[in-house]
């Protein structure tokens, strides 16, 4: 079934929004949450329907959309999505208005301008992932970049302008290498489009004939979706941004942002730049070990930390270096003959993939758990935590499936991600694989001790927690805290029980991607 210009609705719908919330007085803070939690509503339902209304017979971009844009340089407003990107614009969705729900409850300070910097970046988000033009595409992508500088500038925590201008700097310095890749790309095939860029390098293979520039042009790409990802050495704003950052920006940070950077990466370093992916996780193989420390090195530090937000910070670093992992084993995968191995390049793709929705699913809810907790301790010090599990049993409970999701307990949704990875890395490039596997195991370690044992189980010193929290009240999950965290549970149980539910759609995707 297809739907006139509902890429585009969907997309601009926060928009819409944020410019009503403007002429809404400032003083009349519950209008201002209400309105825009309300019409974060509606990009959710669009994309829910983009995701039933999806052909999965024909597979595919579909939804397309292309009017010109900038005749002079040939830009076009060129939109679509496939199995790639759809998920992607309904956990975009979906994340926004449980964000923009639990803050309506949270942020009582310049409520109006709070409110409009996160539908304007759920705008800039929904771009990335529908854009099939590379100018529109960086608009976007850059488009996001201030809301989130904002949000952690100025609603964060002690430190948050430092944290602030270090994403920020981060980011621009990789956008600035992404633009110049883009203009190489440009003038080499005479287009803007993602999809036609695709298909002539294949044909030109200009790798072969131009090693110096194309290599170039591949670590521009790779560095600034990297830096986003974050991939270790690229990773060091990411803790500080997340510590500093309020709740809701934690999550959407987390659940999103760091998607970006993945997507960006198999829709345009993957299919454009295959044979210097291959070259350098093969030859040199500098993406796979950069995937296995990410793994290693994130979990491991993990155990380390004693603020309970910066710990749930550093799993991403080491839990999106599964998707890169997945991602070099796909591209080796491919260059491989025979069809075993294409079968194991789509299955490892696949769990990249899954696994990055995965991690906005359960991240997402662990950083709404970390918040809760800290809206009455006003602490993330482990330190003064312990027996909370008799005082808070909801909570516990809460915490324990999120948690127990993020080792990849079976049932949940964790574990099928790594275990289509690692099906599929094993079979492509086996000691990366072997070694990249000790994150699943140190992941339990800090899951189970540094959260579960020291914040839930022993005895609850009331002494300890009075004079860590100065006398704070200890109550359990409220009922807006419960709504918040139930769609994301109810995810991470369906897909733990029953993948076909999101994989059936990937899979369309990454076969053809592999297919090439």
């Amino acid at each position: 079934m297809e739907f006139s210009y509902l890429l585009t609705i969907t997309t601009f719908l926060p928009l819409v929004g944020a410019i009503v919330l403007l002429f809404i007085p400032s003083e009349k803070e519950k209008e201002i949450k209400w309105t825009a939690t309300l019409i974060s509503l509606l990009p959710l339902i669009l994309s829910i329907i983009l995701w039933l209304s999806y052909d999965r017979t024909v597979g595919g971009l579909q939804f397309k959309e292309t009017v010109l844009w900038i005749p002079a340089l040939n830009v076009y407003y060129r939109l679509g999505v496939d199995g790639l990107s759809l998920p992607f614009v309904f956990l975009t969705a979906l994340l926004t208005t449980l964000c923009l729900f639990y803050s309506s409850y949270t942020i009582h300070t310049r409520v109006k301008e709070y409110f409009v910097m996160f539908l304007l970046l759920e705008m800039g988000m929904f771009g990335v992932f529908v854009s099939l033009d590379f100018i529109l595409f960086y608009v976007f992508w850059e488009i996001g970049l201030v809301p989130m500088y904002l949000l952690i500038g100025v609603w964060g925590s002690s430190n948050r302008l430092y944290a602030a201008i270090k994403f920020f700097l981060y980011t621009l310095a990789g956008s600035v290498a992404m633009l110049l890749a883009i203009l190489y790309l440009y003038f080499n095939t005479g287009t803007f489009d993602i999809t036609a860029v695709a298909a002539k390098f294949a044909e030109a293979r200009p790798f072969l004939q131009n090693f110096g520039a194309v290599s170039l042009a591949f670590w521009a790409f790779f560095i600034a979706f990297a830096i986003k990802l974050p991939s270790f050495p690229f990773h060091t704003w990411l803790p500080d941004a997340h510590t500093e950052a309020p709740t809701a920006g934690s999550v959407i940070l987390a659940g999103i942002l760091l998607k970006l950077g993945a997507y960006g990466m198999l829709r345009i370093v993957f299919p454009i730049f295959p044979e210097a992916f291959r070259y350098y996780c093969v030859d040199v193989p500098i993406i796979p070990i950069l995937a296995v420390i990410s793994i290693v090195y994130g979990a491991f530090v993990c155990m380390a930390q004693t603020d309970l937000k910066r710990l749930i910070a550093y799993s991403s670093v080491s839990h999106m270096g599964y998707v890169l992992l997945g991602f070099a084993a796909g591209v080796v995968g491919v260059g491989l003959s025979g069809a075993a191995m294409r079968d194991s390049a789509a299955i490892a793709l696949n769990g990249a993939v899954l696994q990055m929705f995965n991690h906005g699913i359960i991240t997402g809810g662990l950083f709404f758990l970390v918040g809760i907790i800290y809206e009455r301790a006003h602490t993330r010090d482990l330190d003064a935590f312990g027996g909370l599990g008799a005082k808070v049993p909801y909570y516990y409970g809460i915490m324990m499936v999120t948690g127990l999701a993020s080792l990849g307990l079976p049932g949940l949704a964790g574990f099928w991600a790594e275990f289509f990875v690692f099906r599929g890395a094993f079979a492509i490039m086996p000691t990366f694989a072997v070694i990249g596997a000790i994150g699943i195991v140190v992941t339990a370690a800090y899951i189970l001790w540094r959260i579960i044992q020291t914040v839930f189980l022993g005895s609850f010193d009331q002494h300890k927690w009075d004079e860590r929290t100065h006398h704070a009240p200890l109550t359990d999950m409220l009922t807006f805290e419960k709504v918040t965290m139930w769609p994301l549970v109810f995810f991470m149980v369906l897909i733990g029980l029953y993948p076909p539910v999101i994989v059936n759609l990937i899979n369309m995707a990454t076969t053809a991607l592999v297919g090439r």
